[in-house]
Order: C-alpha cells, then structure tokens, then sequence
C-alpha cells in the first residue's frame, strides 16, 4: 500500500459485482467508501455466472477465496456439441492449466457475499438510493450497470445496436452428481448454454436470433412454452433441461460501444457502466473484478486524482476492447448454418482430436492475465 487511498472518501454508485468489489478493493486501501444501491434490498434474480482465474486471482487477493470457493463449484471443462448432442470438442479447463481456478457460483451467492465482506470492511452500503445525478464528493465511481446515469452524464444520449438475437434465461433442479462442466449445444441461429450450480441448481442460457425487438434488461418474465418451443429439435438433455424450467427470463441483446468517456477527474466509469458485452465469452463479471482491483491500485500508487483516473482508463481499454470483440465474434461462431457450420464443426473435431490444448491455448491472454501483479510489473 503506498498510502495515496488512506482515508480519503468514496461514493460508488451501484452494489453489484463492479460496485461491491471496487468497495472491497477501495476499503483495503484505507478507503473510507459509501455504496449507494437503488434496490431496497440486496438481491439478485436468479442466474449463474463463471469466474475465471483472471477474476479469482483478485478474489483471492482480497482474501475472499477460501470462502468464495465453499458457496462455487469449480468448472472442469466446456463441452462443444452440435444440436444433436453430438460432441464437437472439449476444452479442458483443469488440464490445460492445472492450477488455474474456474468457477460457477449463483449470482445472488457472489453478491450476497461480497456484500457482507464489504460490511465487515467497513464500507457503508446505503439501500433505496435511487441516484440520476452524480451525487457530491471528491471520487465518484458509477457501477451502476448497463443503463448507467453516471455513463450518460459523461457520455451524453447514446443508442446501442440490436443484434437481432434474444436471450432466455432459467434456473431448475437436478441431481447434485451432475458433472462440473459447462455445456454448449450449437445449432443454426440458436445456442445454449447450461452447467450446473452448487445446491443442486441449473443454470440455462439459451439464445435465438430473431427480429422481433426485445427490451434490454434481465427482469422482463416469459412464458417458459416459448423457450421449449424455440429449442424443441434440440436433442436431449437440452429437452429434458427445458421441460423442468418454470419460470424465465427473456431480454433482447444490444451491442454497446465501449464508452467514448471513462472518467473527467471526479468521475469514472467501472463495469458493466463502462463496458457492457455480450454474453459470449463469460467475462462480465471478470471485467468488472478486474476494474475494481485495478482503479483501487491506480488510486493508491498515485496521489494526484486526474493523473490516476486517467492512468486507469488508459490502463484498461485496450484489455476490455478486446474482451468485447471476442465475445461478439463467439456470437457469430456458435449460430453458423449449413456448410459453414458443417466445415467449422468438423475442423474443431479435428483440433479436439489432434491438438486438444490449441483451441484453449488461445484464450490464454485472457485467462493467465493476473490485475494484481499489473502495476507491479509496469
């Protein structure tokens, strides 16, 4: 700790996975931090997210590892199949980094837990707090998602691209032998994406390309007949998965930019505010991990604000840029048709079998990243 954060006041705005961390991240620092939450409680629809060694490293960092990993499970592959159930390729997550820690944790878990460690740290989380305007004070650090007010008072009116694609989304019961692995069934303009949670939970993301507009947002209910209807020549388990869904979620997916303004000195932007992708390539959460450790170092080794915030910005762009894309050309890769689909399918056969460790090898730059050795290393 080089001692730039100690006791100096910050107000996050939103106590998600970005705000909750950023407070943790702040706090340990010798922060003096408030969270402001517009919910009147802290909660969370159902849904499971993936951690990958890139965020866990910070979480261990924090020291909220040992009990991070009682409340996950720790994801030993991606399996790749074809609509059919027919298997395309496995990505060994365990093998291939043997030390490297991926998990799946229930949503509401991850922040249930982060909020209390952040209470414990002394962080005020204040609840009910609806903020439209950046609130007063020296550091303000908007969290507060994709419909971000403290990314439109930077950014000004801004109009995201529909991607012509909707996303249902559903927890149900199953056994808790289940394997610990994610599971991808790719079919023409559709996949789903399914892996199990701890307590005997399974978390369901199924996505369809279609034009009919769709809202933005996760709490927009569905009739799960639509989500079974959609999928229902995907071959088993898909179908058995979706026949014991009750209740979904549906929302259409739009394509941000990456924000023009990140920060003017008093005001920065972390998370999904800054960043917002697509769920392909399941960084979101990561990103926002990532962003809170690395604003928290940026703040600390530099007691000149501006000069921080800024080294911040220029720190992380290129990194989360290039998560984005990725994630949106996943978009394209899991939806193809006909020969493209057919010639795509039978090369990662080939690569699955002759070269098992290539297809993953090249996500090392995102995995192997490590935020808490960045600043040292610079």
């Amino acid at each position: 700790m080089s001692g730039g954060l100690r006791n100096r006041f910050a107000t996050i705005v939103g106590a998600g996975v970005a705000g909750l961390t950023a407070a943790l991240a702040l706090a340990g620092k010798g922060a003096r931090v408030t969270v402001l939450e517009r919910a009147p409680a802290i909660r969370e629809l159902g849904a499971g997210l993936q951690l990958s060694p890139n965020a866990m490293r910070v979480i261990d960092a924090l020291g909220l590892g040992e009990g991070l990993r009682r409340i996950s499970l720790r994801n030993e592959a991606v399996r790749l199949h074809d609509d059919q159930g027919r298997g395309v390729a496995k990505l060994d997550l365990r093998g291939h980094r043997p030390d490297a820690d991926f998990r799946l944790i229930h949503r509401a878990s991850l922040i249930e837990y982060l909020a209390d460690a952040a209470r414990r740290a002394g962080v005020s989380i204040e609840l009910g707090q609806e903020v439209k305007h950046p609130p007063e004070g020296d550091l303000i650090i908007g969290a507060d998602g994709l419909h971000s007010n403290i990314r439109a008072f930077l950014n000004g009116r801004e109009v995201p691209f529909f991607t012509h694609q909707t996303a249902w989304r559903a927890i149900i019961r199953q056994p808790e032998t289940a394997l610990a692995e994610a599971q991808v069934y790719m079919g023409a303009h559709r996949h789903l994406v399914s892996y199990p949670l701890p307590g005997g939970l399974r978390n369901i993301v199924a996505v369809q390309e279609r034009y009919d507009w769709q809202e933005e947002g996760w709490s927009h209910q569905d009739d799960p007949d639509h989500l079974r209807a959609a999928f229902a020549d995907f071959a088993a388990p898909v179908r058995d998965w979706l026949a014991a869904v009750e209740r979904t979620h549906i929302w259409g997916l739009f394509r941000h930019e990456v924000a023009h303004v990140w920060q003017d000195g008093r005001l920065v932007l972390i998370g999904d505010a800054a960043h917002p992708t697509l769920p392909f390539i399941a960084q979101g959460a990561a990103m926002a991990i990532e962003d809170a450790w690395l604003l928290a170092a940026c703040l600390d080794a530099d007691p000149d604000q501006a000069a921080a915030l800024a080294g911040f910005e220029q720190l992380r762009r290129p990194r989360v840029t290039r998560i984005v894309r990725a994630s949106n050309q996943n978009a394209r890769n899991y939806h193809l048709t006909g020969v493209k689909r057919f010639a795509a399918h039978l090369a990662l056969r080939a690569a699955d079998r002759l070269t098992p460790g290539l297809m993953l090898s090249r996500f090392d730059w995102l995995y192997d990243f490590d935020p808490t050795g960045v600043l040292l290393s610079r």
